[in-house]
């Protein structure tokens, strides 16, 4: 039986706008589905200035109370940050659970992390959260207590303990975490040696990224309407129309105020969008705040390091055109023409999708050389080779040997004429 939950939003008169309160709440009330709450009810509340005590103000806090206890409800969800101190007045003045953001958005990676290094993650976030409410929560009983300096007030001890016991654990975590990423480098040098290039997933979570990574590599990687349905990296080879070999990689989702915790802890998630030849900003272009999902999702870019690919302009997958009307799509087609870096698709009903992998293609390997090489009939490896490397445009039976037109890339033309290859003609 899942829980009861009442979903709030304060809105801060003078916070940043980037998305609307209503949509910023909806948001919320996605988060705590994820989680398979019952949302008994969901409001955006005013606020002229934070309250140190409770956050929101008295009179709205004591009007709550009727409503939360006639709906029965067992957490409260406070989408903001609150203190440890806001946190224990609220729940004492409406008698139930009350988590804020950060600890809800846990919560929800904490259900979904599967793969070893996901599980370690999260739980370094956990502690890393716990911890910090920890001390502050000691900082205000023992400014109340009167402790005495040095020998410091009731209940320090035990405080002392909890915060060795958990920062033994994050040490423990992060030397745990040190191997697994030192695992992921030696895949990676792996893969460097059999050089296919990389495509990276991104974008904000729910936009349909593992249904789109599912469309293109006939996959079943867990794709659902939900927010963070995706925690762990999933990466699959694909064949592009020519029978080209790359990586896919799908990827976290990423989401507005993402908790300072998880930023940290996901680095390593990420790491492959760092090591990508090609990132694929894939939107859900029917969100009505589809322009601010895209801001926050190039701002965790720029984060990463990745200014110079945001400047430049990524390729934008517009995902999920089947919600919008036809009018709507005829636009995103011509956007399409005119510039070739948007991709409308719908990764549900596969429109789009043929264009998008041709897409990928030549944009991955436009700086290609097109090359005429003779092969001999016994040289077999070499033949292989230029079939899974290059992309052959016409092969040609001679009397003695094989000619055969391939494009390749910079890289693997070099390749080629290392082998010693007879090459008959090169076009740049």
């Amino acid at each position: 039986m899942s829980s009861n939950a009442y979903v709030i939003f304060p809105d801060l008169k003078d916070r940043t706008v980037i998305r609307s309160a209503t949509a910023r709440l909806q948001e919320a009330v996605g988060l705590a589905r994820a989680i398979e709450l019952s949302v008994k009810g969901a409001e955006v509340i005013p606020i002229r200035e934070v309250k140190p005590a409770t956050y929101i103000g008295s009179g709205v806090v004591e009007r709550l109370r009727q409503v939360l206890k006639e709906a029965e409800v067992d957490v409260v969800i406070m989408d903001c940050a609150l203190s440890p101190i806001q946190q224990r007045n609220l729940e004492k003045a409406w008698e139930t659970k009350v988590i804020d953001r950060t600890a809800l958005i846990l919560e929800i990676f904490g259900e979904r992390a599967r793969t070893k290094e996901g599980v370690l993650q999260v739980e370094l976030a956990h502690l890393t959260y716990q911890r910090s409410r920890l001390v502050r929560s000691w900082t205000h009983l023992e400014r109340q207590r009167g402790g005495l300096g040095f020998v410091g007030g009731p209940g320090e001890t035990q405080i002392e303990i909890d915060r060795r016991l958990i920062d033994e654990r994050i040490l423990k975590i992060k030397e745990k975490l040190e191997t697994v990423k030192k695992t992921r480098h030696m895949q990676r040098a792996a893969r460097k040696r059999v050089p296919f290039p990389i495509v990276a997933l991104v974008g904000y979570t729910n936009a349909g990224k593992s249904t789109l990574f599912n469309k293109l590599t006939k996959a079943d990687v867990f794709a659902k309407d939900l927010l963070f349905a995706t925690l762990d990296p999933t990466m699959r080879r694909i064949k592009l129309p020519s029978g080209r070999v790359v990586i896919l990689s799908d990827t976290v989702g990423f989401i507005s105020e993402l908790p300072t915790e998880l930023v940290a802890a996901f680095r390593a998630t990420l790491e492959e969008v760092l090591e990508a030849d090609l990132i694929l900003h894939v939107r859900d272009i029917s969100h009505p705040d589809t322009e601010a999902q895209k801001k926050d999702v190039e701002q965790v870019l720029i984060d990463l390091g990745l200014k110079e690919k945001v400047d430049v302009g990524l390729k934008e997958v517009l995902n999920k055109i089947d919600l919008l009307s036809l009018e709507e799509q005829k636009a995103l087609h011509e956007l399409n023409r005119q510039k070739s870096r948007y991709w409308p698709v719908s990764a549900l009903t596969g429109e789009g999708i043929s264009a998008l992998l041709r897409d990928i293609e030549k944009t991955l390997f436009k700086n290609d050389r097109l090359c005429l090489v003779r092969v001999s009939f016994e040289d077999g490896k070499t033949l292989a080779w230029l079939y899974e490397k290059g992309r052959v445009v016409r092969q040609t039976e001679l009397e003695n040997e094989m000619e055969v037109e391939v494009y390749l890339s910079e890289k693997d033309f070099r390749i080629l004429i290392e082998k010693g290859s007879e090459l008959i003609f090169v076009k740049e």
